[in-house]
């Protein structure tokens, strides 16, 4: 394992599978980078909506640039996925207009037993947040609501708060922080999926111990009787780090964080672990890969037995899974650190 310094780990409670869960060797058409996958649980099946970054090897990056397709995966338990072999949809396909460069990051919430996907989305005039409708099938999607420039990272509340559908996003308030990567984590609510605003700041960089540089959502929340349990990506910069990845040289680390917010007011922060939840460990998270130090969850599953599934994209090249019992995620958030 390759050490940065200040050098974190992941919380004990935390277990990852010993090899990622979905590759570019699993996809049955081009395919460089599998990652930031959302996942759910629906109509009997473990579902995944997974970013693929294709064109480039690492040899000829960057004078090769990727091209971005949206795949979809289905499974029986959660760990072997099968692939279809039809996307969702391509970034060739320019979906909605020809203003849309790609879509990537999909994160899948559902809401009252329908599917529906955010999405970020990189424009001819920057990038945009946007949550879009799918069939039950996957194989249809219908933007439905996009935001300004320049905000991503969104994820959908699983249910309305006081009649209200709720998201948390991360906008990238350039000059108002210095023009830095001072990005926090905030809070919008909306009566229709479609018009969003009554915006609060949820969590800020400040407020995270392992974070130094900006922080974001991640997985969509999932509800319990402590709260919201909510995780988040909290990354810290390092100039003195070198290459770590494919690019000329990759300063930050990537971790994941755990927290609860409250159930009637999710922009109050009831509980948060002051140490990672997940950090760069294995193999493949710190050694190889496009950007390594890299951990990105995307999808949050509870089980009936307590299991909580975390599935997360390591090194921006493959989609992983880690596991652990609720009781010890919300001792986490509630138990002084």
């Amino acid at each position: 394992m390759k050490i940065l310094t200040p050098e974190l780990y992941s919380a004990p409670c935390i277990k990852k599978l010993e090899k990622p869960v979905l590759t570019k060797d699993d996809i049955p058409y081009d395919a460089s980078l599998i990652f930031n996958a959302g996942v759910a649980k629906f109509n009997g099946q473990y579902v995944m909506v997974f970013r693929n970054d294709y064109g480039p090897s690492e040899e000829n990056y960057p004078s090769v640039r990727f091209k971005t397709s949206i795949g979809f995966a289905t499974s029986e338990d959660g760990i072997h996925w099968k692939v279809r072999e039809s996307t969702i949809c391509d970034s060739a396909d320019l979906l909605p207009t020809d203003e849309l460069v790609r879509l990537y990051d999909p994160r899948i919430t559902i809401i009252e037993g329908k599917p529906y996907l955010c999405m970020a989305m990189d424009t001819k005039h920057g990038v945009r947040g946007c949550i879009a409708e799918v069939d039950d099938n996957f194989e249809n999607i219908r933007i439905i609501s996009a935001s300004a420039p320049d905000n991503r990272n969104m994820v959908l509340f699983p249910e309305k708060i006081g009649g209200k559908y709720v998201r948390l996003e991360r906008p990238f308030p350039v000059y108002s922080r210095g023009g830095k990567d001072r990005f926090d984590l905030w809070l919008s609510t909306s009566p229709d999926l479609v018009y969003w605003g009554e915006t609060e700041l949820v969590l800020a960089v400040e407020d995270v111990p392992f974070a130094n540089d900006k922080i974001g959502p991640a997985a969509p929340p999932v509800k319990t009787e402590k709260g919201w349990l909510t995780t988040f990506h909290a990354v810290d910069r390092d100039e003195t780090r070198g290459k770590n990845g494919w690019e000329k040289a990759w300063k930050k680390r990537y971790c994941a964080g755990i927290m609860l917010l409250d159930l009637e007011d999710p922009t109050k922060v009831v509980g948060m672990s002051k140490l990672p939840l997940i950090a760069p460990e294995n193999y493949y998270e710190t050694e190889v890969g496009f950007r390594q130090q890299v951990i990105f969850p995307g999808g949050m599953i509870l089980e009936d037995d307590g299991e909580v599934k975390i599935y997360y994209g390591a090194s921006d090249t493959v989609e992983c899974l880690a596991t652990a019992k609720l009781d010890d995620l919300i001792a986490l958030c509630t138990e002084a650190r």
